[in-house]
């Protein structure tokens, strides 16, 4: 990461350690390159890339496409000019805008690519492009790439593709505050149960954990080791869900879950779904973006609506 709550780790003192939100960070090279690829821009095509971050997509398709067709939005002031000084150190000066990408956009675009993860997608960048025109943006805290092309009655449609970088859900005034993930106490006073999965790390980019964001976007989870050889996992959601289970090895979990949901047992059909199909059904998923920024994502008898 490159910012935590606005702030950016160049005008950090020496030593200083920031904690908090992530609010920016650094793509991949190859992911950025292979966001741009995604888009299958032609010469000529006027393209918006949401995201300026450091510079470094922006250089890209403006020293190849020409500087004239691109902009670039940042809802950071310090990092649109820092990009800006960079740009021009390399001749390049394409159109730099600083606001919220995610909101209402100026002009119609060819290409709209994105360097930040959303979920639902913007009903601004279905707006702002022209049909026939392609968008290329991460689902936000999953490695799936969308790639749709806007059809003449104002939905786009695609496939899902994929790369293990993942972007975290953009951070805009245009979006409703996030709201805290409350962390997993030692309360007993839930719902208890047994799990005939054992406990296992919820890695960020298993097919497992992108199945769970997908079933319930914004869980929260925490793995531990214990020097008895017991293994603890702990989930949470902003709606008060939580869950807890702690076991051995391969044992059977015992598990105490409480609040709105039970994440728990949703973390168990994710897994035997999982182990039925052998496979994530979403990469190689078809896409439909409806109007209103939902994505309908399908894949044989598989169906999800990313909203």
């Amino acid at each position: 990461m490159t910012e935590v709550v606005r702030k950016h780790a160049d005008l950090a003192a020496d030593g200083t350690v920031l904690t908090g939100r992530p609010t920016s960070t650094s793509a991949m090279p190859s992911l950025v390159l292979r966001l741009l690829r995604h888009a299958q821009i032609q010469d000529g095509a006027r393209i918006l890339i949401v995201g300026t971050g450091s510079g470094y997509p922006a250089a890209l398709a403006a020293h190849r496409f020409g500087a004239e067709l691109i902009t670039s939005i940042d809802i950071s002031t310090y990092l649109t000019d820092a990009a800006a000084g960079r740009l021009d150190a390399l001749g390049l000066r394409p159109t730099l805008l600083i606001g919220d990408g995610t909101g209402p956009l100026p002009g119609s675009y060819d290409r709209i690519v994105s360097m930040t993860g959303v979920r639902p997608i913007p009903t601004s960048w279905l707006t702002a492009l022209r049909p026939g025109a392609r968008l290329v943006t991460k689902i936000a805290a999953t490695p799936l790439i969308l790639c749709a092309v806007k059809n003449t009655d104002g939905r786009a449609y695609g496939q899902i593709a994929w790369d293990r970088g993942i972007f975290t859900a953009a951070d805009t005034p245009s979006q409703n505050p996030r709201e805290a993930v409350p962390a997993v106490t030692e309360d007993t006073s839930g719902e208890e149960g047994m799990s005939r999965f054992p406990v296992a790390r919820i890695r960020p980019f298993s097919d497992l954990a992108v199945m769970l964001e997908l079933a319930a976007p914004g869980v929260r989870h925490q793995y531990e080791e214990h020097a008895d050889g017991r293994h603890t996992i702990r989930m949470s959601h902003p709606d008060g869900s939580w869950a807890r289970a702690t076991a051995c090895a391969d044992e059977p979990s015992p598990v105490v879950q409480g609040g709105p949901r039970r994440l728990w047992d949703l973390w168990d059909e994710v897994r035997h779904d999982w182990l039925l199909r052998g496979s994530m059904p979403a990469y190689g998923a078809q896409a439909v973006i409806e109007s209103n920024g939902a994505v309908q994502l399908s894949r044989g008898t598989w169906r999800c609506i990313v909203q």
